[in-house]
């Protein structure tokens, strides 16, 4: 008889995948590492700033001594830029981290955590880790976050949720929320709810679409704003982000985090990369001409997708629950690495990020190659 270990809650959950290596790729379709084209994990294609590099470079000649529990510094920056108090920011290995730490800190078995249908994975896997029960809502015709089914679901469930957590723009679909969107839904939450606004992609919205979401924080005792320096800062590799929250809800976060979750490399290049402006614009600009680089082909090719407000844009390419996986291999075979969405509940779906022009090309080239060959792959 084999006696399984481990919390029931724990063993079902299924692990997060993440999007494929470039050597890994390599290895298995025998393919050139520097010929490989990835576009599935919605990195920062113009890599780590230089002033990270030069920072962290800097802050290597201290490894010997454990960094700094409340990173101090970069807290100092973060604050100064967001007009809160340093004590409202916390620190987190990566967004995610503040993620989870926000599910551990108010949810348990018996509590309600709501968020929507084809939103990030991470939302019903921290769900999951503390024994909480997951309410998935229903999105909008257009994948987005409904707001109000939102709501009614809150009210549903009584005094048993504790969380909500909505993206914006969200992963993987692109969508976005207006400020009006937000504000209204912010005010209808009950006081014990806690709402997480995950704003991993923030800084690819259009001038037009953004919102002064700190003035939220400021309003609403019951919010979190997760940020994260892995897109747009061009940090990934370096596992860093943050929350901000008025100090009862950070009080909480800090309670629970490890004492040294995020390393002096991370807090050294971010603080670089929090103030290196020219980049930022760099990588806006860019992704917003790959954006209309990639949709443009999607529209020669008939082939529909939705709207994006992030780095990536999903696009839909056949009627049948195998298409995406068929047009994955048929892409990895040419050396394309795309995000299937199967998992998000988007079989029919792949979610490209978008890259320097070139990458976009390559792709592009190998998509129209692949319909060109077998019209069963696009329906």
């Amino acid at each position: 008889m084999t006696t399984k270990l481990g919390l029931k809650h724990i063993q079902a959950i299924a692990p997060y995948v993440g999007g494929r290596p470039i050597s890994e790729v390599a290895r298995e379709y025998g393919l050139d590492e520097a010929k490989i084209v990835k576009l599935a994990s919605n990195e920062n294609p113009l890599g780590m700033p230089k002033s990270a590099q030069e920072a962290m470079l800097k802050a290597a000649g201290d490894l010997g001594r454990y960094p700094d529990s409340n990173g101090f510094e970069l807290k100092k920056v973060l604050s100064e830029r967001l007009g809160v108090p340093s004590g409202w920011v916390t620190l987190g290995n990566g967004s995610n981290d503040i993620l989870e730490l926000a599910a551990r800190a108010v949810a348990q078995a018996g509590d309600e955590v709501i968020f929507s249908r084809h939103a990030f994975a991470v939302y019903p896997l921290a769900t999951q880790a503390v024994g909480a029960k997951a309410i998935e809502v229903a999105p909008t015709a257009s994948y987005g976050h409904d707001l109000p089914t939102m709501l009614s679901a809150i009210e549903a469930s009584g005094d048993k949720a504790k969380l909500v957590f909505v993206a914006n723009p969200n992963n993987p679909t692109g969508s976005y929320l207006s400020a009006q969107e937000i504000e209204a839904f912010l005010l209808a939450v009950p006081a014990h709810v806690v709402v997480v606004l995950d704003e991993a992609y923030n800084e690819y919205l259009p001038v037009e679409q953004r919102y002064d979401a700190i003035a939220w924080i400021k309003r609403f005792p019951n919010m979190i704003l997760s940020r994260s320096f892995s897109k747009a800062y061009g940090l990934a590799g370096l596992r860093i982000g943050y929350g901000v929250a008025q100090p009862p809800l950070t009080d909480l976060l800090n309670r629970i985090r490890q004492p040294f979750n995020v390393n002096s490399l991370a807090q050294a290049a971010a603080i670089a990369a929090f103030q290196d402006v020219e980049f930022l614009q760099q990588g806006f600009e860019l992704n917003r001409a790959g954006l209309a680089q990639l949709t443009e082909a999607f529209d020669a090719l008939d082939l529909s997708y939705l709207p994006s407000a992030g780095n990536f844009v999903l696009v839909k390419v056949g009627d049948d629950d195998d298409a995406g996986n068929r047009m994955n291999l048929e892409l990895l075979k040419r050396g394309i690495i795309v995000r299937p969405v199967g998992n998000y509940g988007l079989p029919q779906w792949l979610r490209i990020s978008i890259g320097l022009q070139e990458e976009n090309a390559a792709f592009i080239h190998a998509l129209r190659d692949i319909v060109a060959q077998n019209k069963v792959l696009t329906g």
